[in-house]
């Protein structure tokens, strides 16, 4: 599907973020509504994982609903970042050898340029381990960077579907919701992902600048 084809918005009211995720596979009878083509070279860096990672403990679960509660209250943005390494520590995890193996190889090829590489071992990754949130995420970010919104859509509802705390994924949400001109739901993607984090880097500023813009509007 190319970015040129329609998206389907369901016509019933359902929460924001949630009605920007279903838009990939709403039902026959939903009214159908084409974004603008998005402007070229516009994309903003998305939120991606810190290159050094602590080590991580056993019991992930519990770990990570101790790690958000922290990071909603941290009292700075240095202790923030601490537990946000922390919680993309316990996300890179993926259990697997070989999982861990091809990711090697996907950060190889990423840092080589070689996107098509980089996403065919990621094609991969989900075969064979597609409880593995960050191999979406990764492959999420990859099609944004290559302004293939639609399959970076895709990949993030796999995150959200497995991980809905998943800020950086929130984040890439609402990056191609602005890249779209769809300037409300992606306020509302930005808000919701700093509820997450409070301390999350270069969104509170698009807040800042999407509510200017959405108030102005409403006013």
């Amino acid at each position: 599907m190319s970015m040129s084809q329609r998206f389907l918005i369901p016509a019933f009211a359902i929460p924001a973020l949630a009605l920007a995720l279903l838009a990939l596979t709403a039902p026959s009878n939903a009214q159908t509504v084409t974004p603008p083509n998005p402007p070229a070279g516009r994309n903003v860096a998305p939120i991606e994982p810190p290159t050094d990672l602590p080590r991580i403990r056993a019991d992930r679960v519990r770990g990570l609903d101790f790690l958000f509660e922290a990071l909603k209250v941290a009292p700075d943005a240095e202790s923030a970042k601490h537990i946000e390494g922390r919680i993309w520590a316990q996300w890179m995890a993926s259990g697997s050898d070989t999982a861990n193996l091809l990711m090697t190889r996907v950060k190889t090829a990423t840092d080589a340029r070689d996107t098509d590489l980089a996403i065919k071992l990621l094609d991969a990754i989900v075969e064979i381990k597609p409880d593995y949130v960050e191999a979406w995420n990764r492959r999420a970010t990859l099609h944004y960077m290559r302004k293939d919104y639609t399959r970076s859509m895709a990949d993030i509802r796999e995150v959200l579907a497995r991980e809905p705390r998943h800020f950086g994924a929130i984040s890439g949400l609402g990056m191609i919701l602005q890249e779209f001109g769809d300037e409300k739901r992606a306020l509302d993607a930005f808000r919701q992902a700093v509820a997450i984090h409070p301390h999350l880097q270069r969104i509170p500023d698009l807040i800042k600048t999407l509510t200017e813009k959405v108030d102005g509007r409403d006013i």
